[in-house]
């Protein structure tokens, strides 16, 4: 029997919808039937539609009037937090690029507040990075230890949102000093270093208060780990470098001692519009990884 086609809607109109835009046009989205995108300036929003056979919207109730299945956001922080509600609550779940919006703790409570009561859901991309299987089942292992010595009435059992003391979670991130042009951690001599610089250290939160359009990488791992402000976050300027090179760790101890380590370079950030559409297509897929 033929599964009739979920109805997909994209918020944003820049590089990354392009990626999902196209990869549509390839037959790699088979499942679904685009409706409408979303963006910022009516022009690229138009050329964008037009390629994709479907609806240019100038508004979020343009582009939920087709009663979409699914979101796919490609725009921005600011995006994810204006129309995350009204996506959430339409009945429409959200796939997310901009995973920066959740660094705010309450907004994330709330958005899954919003997902819970409405019968959606909210996926969330892997963006430029990846081993999200890998860093959720090491931070459930941590949650196991935790309410073992919870249940022992060990000292330092702690509060429920807490994983301190039981999981270590960290990404670094190498960077071209270019791409930290134009931002508060920016410094004229990293145009000139010879050797790779110090730029930020902190937590996700900080990280993404600070540079919110560079780390949502961060934010990304660290809601699959130890929380924005328990993950720490360090960015080194790297002279002639191209791309971004992430590596995210995780770490518990006791007798089951993991460590995950995830690398990952990426030259461009296309990578980070197909992690949009490998999450699409395993939604539909009758194998999901």
């Amino acid at each position: 029997m033929k599964q009739t086609k979920k109805k997909l809607a994209i918020l944003g109109n820049g590089y990354l919808a392009g990626i999902i835009t196209e990869a549509y046009g390839m037959g790699l989205l088979e499942g679904y039937e685009m409706t409408g995108i979303l963006g910022r300036t009516e022009e690229k929003t138009r050329r964008l539609a037009e390629a994709a056979g479907c609806r240019a919207c100038a508004s979020i109730e343009e582009l939920l009037e087709a009663k979409p299945d699914y979101v796919a956001e490609a725009a921005s922080v600011a995006a994810v937090r204006d129309y995350g509600k009204r996506i959430l609550c339409s009945g429409a779940s959200l796939v997310v690029l901009s995973i920066g919006a959740f660094a705010d703790r309450g907004f994330y409570e709330n958005a899954k507040r919003w997902a819970a009561d409405n019968g959606t859901r909210i996926y969330l991309a892997s963006g430029a990075v990846g081993g999200f299987d890998v860093l959720r089942t090491v931070s459930l292992m941590a949650l196991a230890q935790k309410k073992k010595a919870g249940a022992d009435g060990s000292e330092g059992a702690i509060t429920a949102d807490s994983l301190s003391g039981f999981l270590t979670a960290g990404i670094s991130t190498r960077k071209g000093p270019a791409s930290l042009c134009n931002t508060p951690v920016f410094k004229e001599h990293f145009m000139t270093d010879t050797q790779e610089t110090k730029a930020f250290s902190g937590n996700a939160k900080e990280a993404i208060s600070l540079l919110p359009t560079k780390v949502n990488v961060a934010v990304a791992s660290a809601l699959a780990t130890a929380g924005p402000d328990e993950t720490t976050v360090e960015i080194a300027s790297v002279p002639g470098m191209a791309g971004d090179d992430h590596r995210i760790t995780a770490k518990i101890g006791g007798t089951d001692e993991v460590e995950a380590v995830v690398d990952i370079y990426s030259r461009t950030s296309a990578i980070a519009g197909w992690s949009s559409v490998a999450v699409l297509r395993n939604i539909l897929s009758p194998v999901v990884f």
